[in-house]
């Protein structure tokens, strides 16, 4: 299954306070645009986020459902992809001294999608998370609680050659 971590040079709280906010969302989350809360509070148990994720030419309309919370430390979200199926994304925060270790465990949960889970997909889910994880700790590391520049918040993952990052 895929599950990435990150060590972020900010507090659990810092990085609560960001992935609590759902209006966020799009900032650390690689894929979605035009976040849209549509029924509950963020990050509540049964709340829902909807979304627009781009693909080319191709716009699919998809929702993401708060399944846990453990304020402060553990979300656990059910992201529907229409006829894709769905996808389990459990973030669990631990305090590491005085910042926090950030752990990211998603594998497909319902529909067909898991039937096509494989290495090469679970390659590019790491890649995924390895962005959105670069992501999440930007926000978190800034200290000022300010937003990162429109080009950074776009769903798309830039790779560059030689570095051997996305």
């Amino acid at each position: 299954m895929a599950v990435r971590h990150r060590l972020i040079q900010a507090s659990p709280q810092a990085v609560w306070d960001v992935l609590a906010d759902g209006n966020r969302y799009v900032e650390w989350v690689v894929g979605p645009s035009d976040v849209t809360p549509t029924s509950g509070q963020w990050p509540q148990v049964g709340a829902t986020i909807a979304y627009e994720v781009r693909l080319g030419p191709v716009r699919l309309n998809n929702e993401s459902v708060v399944r846990r919370c453990v304020a402060g430390s553990e979300l656990e979200i059910e992201a529907k992809a229409g006829r894709i199926g769905t996808a389990r994304i459990a973030i669990e925060l631990r305090s590491w001294g005085e910042q926090c270790l950030v752990i990211v465990d998603e594998h497909p949960l319902r529909g067909p999608g898991g039937f096509v889970h494989n290495v090469g997909v679970e390659a590019l889910i790491q890649v995924r998370h390895r962005a959105m994880l670069a992501r999440l700790a930007k926000l978190c590391e800034s200290g000022d609680g300010s937003r990162p520049d429109p080009a950074d918040t776009g769903g798309s993952v830039r790779f560059e050659t030689g570095t051997g990052r996305a």
